[in-house]
C-alpha cells in the first residue's frame, strides 16, 4: 500500500459510484485506505457491476 500523496476518489462511469480511498469498502473486504491501485484487478462495481477499467480518477 503506498502513503505517498493525498487520498483519492475514483468515480464508476457507467453508475456514478464513487470509490474513496481513504474510507475503502470493508463490506467488500477492501480496507479503509487502499490506494486504488490495490484494489484487485478482478473487483466491480458494487453498485452495478462495472469493470474496475470503468472507473476514472475524481477531479481534485
Amino acid at each position: 500500500m503506498s502513503d505517498a500523496g493525498e487520498w483519492r476518489t475514483w468515480i464508476c462511469l457507467v453508475c456514478g459510484f464513487v470509490y474513496d480511498e481513504a474510507a475503502g469498502l470493508p463490506e467488500e473486504g477492501i480496507a479503509p485506505g487502499t490506494r486504488w491501485e490495490d484494489v484487485p484487478p478482478n473487483w466491480t462495481c458494487p453498485e452495478c457491476g462495472a469493470r474496475k477499467d470503468d472507473f476514472e480518477m475524481a477531479p481534485l
